[in-house]
């Protein structure tokens, strides 16, 4: 499956979620939700996984986390907030940017 066809099957998921649990609950019900409603749909989808972070050539843990990887292609962080902001968007570019290394 291309990433387009994924985004567009995530994004779905995310609004039948959203949908039926409406705003305000923290981050962590939205995103069990959303891993079931993946799941159920047959796709590989990892929670909280751990993203290491590498400098001079040794991994670090430092305790980063992806929120959801689908499909070992896709990125999803979970944001249960009144709107984004340009920490959001740094946190997510990093993320990938990371993410490249692993």
């Amino acid at each position: 499956m291309i990433e387009n066809e994924l985004a567009k099957i995530v994004f779905e998921a995310g609004l039948t979620v959203h949908r039926a649990l409406g705003p305000g609950l923290l981050e962590s019900a939205y995103q069990e939700c959303l891993y079931y409603e993946l799941y159920c749909l047959n796709l590989k989808v990892e929670k909280q996984k751990p993203l290491p972070l590498v400098y001079r050539e040794i991994k670090l843990e430092a305790g980063y986390r992806i929120d959801l990887l689908v499909e070992n292609k896709l990125i999803i962080e979970i944001k249960s907030v009144e709107a984004l902001n340009d920490l959001h968007l740094a946190q997510t570019l990093t993320y990938l940017r990371l993410g490249r290394d692993c």
